[in-house]
């Protein structure tokens, strides 16, 4: 086995994510399908999931895939389904992102709106990392990835529920470090910045708002989701065993922009 192998050998590792149909977690699964992971993918849009699972299956044919269609922000649920996948393996990754968004003004948004989003980011995330992590505590090894965003800090605007459990998420997840680091467990951010989904073109992203946004980044465009895949696969390997607590920024430069 050649060096590089050996800092980052996913053959057989198990891996968990969650939002596993969502615009980037997809491509992550993909990524770890290519190296011969084993997937366990948990998103409540069952037509996501099996899009995501056609494509890894043509790509990779013989690709391990346990698809589980179901709300993230379930405890009761996500506990059986902890409780399935320990019955087969140990997990080694598990990567966290799910999530919902809002673009209404602050005055506009209703208890509802504001609860379902923080729900579904910061819940979610506590849940899993709860039922799921909390078996990596027992078995005295893995790697968690929670994803943040650039909107963590500082806040972005018109993103008023999701700013705050992004940067919720990022306070939790060196908390976790903190305790879990002697577990064996390391838990880390990935931050990204600006990968718009298609529901961001039409919610978000007008032309004043696009213009903005490419000007107060550096390499003056967009993400691709592929541009994400080195810096999780850091966090998620061998090469990274000392490295917990830490947010890894991924966003053209944006968050060291000023004028």
């Amino acid at each position: 086995m050649q060096y590089i192998d050996k800092l980052f050998n996913f053959k057989n590792k198990n891996v968990v994510i969650t939002g596993a149909g969502g615009h980037l977690c997809s491509e992550m699964a993909l990524a770890f399908a290519k190296l011969g992971s084993n997937l366990f993918l948990i998103d409540k849009d069952t037509e996501k999931l099996g899009f995501l699972e056609n494509k890894v299956k043509s790509i990779i044919p013989k690709s391990i895939i346990y698809k589980f269609s179901v709300d993230t922000t379930n405890y009761e649920i996500i506990s059986e389904i902890n409780d399935k996948i320990n019955n087969i393996c140990k997990v080694d990754i598990l990567i966290n992102g799910s999530g919902i968004n809002s673009s209404k003004d602050f005055l506009d948004i209703e208890l509802a709106n504001w609860d379902d989003v923080i729900k579904s980011q910061l819940n979610s995330v506590f849940i899993s990392c709860k039922l799921i992590g909390g078996s990596m505590v027992q078995n005295k090894n893995g790697s968690i990835i929670n994803i943040s965003s650039t909107s963590a800090d500082p806040p972005l605007s018109r993103a008023y529920a999701y700013s705050a459990s992004k940067a919720a998420i990022t306070n939790l997840t060196k908390n976790l470090a903190r305790e879990w680091a002697m577990c064996g467990v390391r838990v880390n951010s990935l931050r990204p910045g600006f990968f718009p989904t298609e529901w961001n073109k039409k919610n978000f992203l007008d032309k004043k708002r696009i213009d903005k946004i490419i000007s107060h980044t550096p390499f003056q465009r967009f993400g691709d989701p592929k541009e994400l895949i080195s810096a999780v696969l850091y966090l998620s390997s061998d090469s990274s065993a000392f490295v917990t607590g830490s947010e890894v920024i991924v966003d053209g430069g944006f968050s060291c922009m000023t004028i």
